[in-house]
């Protein structure tokens, strides 16, 4: 089988995965670890769920004849990009990182970068409203802050969840926000500081520019390290490099 006709395994979780593997073509397979109930897909191959770590990984790949791995994961997913450096290096399948640009402090910007949500939860002491815009998945670092009223946004609903929050309100919504928007939400909670993750884009980047106008502090949880290896920042770039 030709490495024209092999298919091509995308690693998703991000919009540029999902634009990226409809640009490739139907042959393309798109995968998903599964957190997200009612992910938007593109039209192509689909498989929803993990591997089974790095080995899991290089038998899929193997079973499967992928030509190429693009991990389009989310900048701050940690394990899947281990897996697929270390599959592809035992199956000898070529590997490309796809990850948008960091958002970077313009003037005016109250910023304080820090390494992860446990130093975050640390730079909060005195702080009686925050947004924590970071979903739910990290939460637990901020359970023992009781002092601190907490507005925490997630795409999906939590039904009987309780989060690990002594005094919050949690709000279900899917995005882009407009600055309109942001701007309102912010000064309705009469919020104080902002944690978020430096993600990078376009989508969520109106509540940093929202505390920017309000004076906002923002606590930026700055991105995890990456394994060695190509990368780039455009869907563009990603297919000249597929090409």
């Amino acid at each position: 089988m030709s490495d024209e006709s092999r298919p091509v395994l995308v690693l998703g979780g991000t919009a540029e995965a999902r634009v990226l593997a409809g640009r490739i073509g139907p042959s393309t397979i798109y995968s998903l670890a599964g957190r997200t109930r009612s992910p938007r897909l593109p039209d192509c191959k689909v498989r929803i769920g993990p591997f089974g770590g790095a080995s899991g990984l290089a038998d899929f790949i193997h079973a499967r004849q992928v030509s190429a791995v693009i991990d389009a994961t989310h900048p701050f997913a940690d394990t899947v990009p281990l897996h697929a450096a270390e599959a592809c290096a035992q199956t000898g399948v070529r590997r490309l990182k796809l990850v948008r640009a960091p958002w970077r402090p313009q003037p005016d910007d109250r910023w304080r970068s820090v390494n992860d949500a446990s130093a975050a939860a640390s730079a909060l002491a005195g702080l009686r409203r925050v947004f924590l815009a970071i979903g739910i998945q990290d939460l637990g670092v901020f359970a023992g802050i009781r002092d601190t009223w907490f507005l925490v946004r997630s795409v999906e609903a939590l039904g009987d969840e309780v989060l690990p929050l002594a005094a919050y309100k949690h709000i279900a919504e899917r995005g882009p926000f407009t600055l309109a928007e942001e701007r309102a939400l912010l000064a309705k909670h009469r919020i104080e500081a902002v944690v978020c993750k430096n993600s990078g884009g376009s989508a969520s980047y109106a509540k940093l520019q929202a505390a920017r106008e309000l004076g906002i502090e923002v606590v930026m949880i700055e991105r995890p390290a990456m394994p060695d290896g190509p990368m780039v920042e455009t869907v563009e770039a990603a297919l000249a490099w597929l090409a």
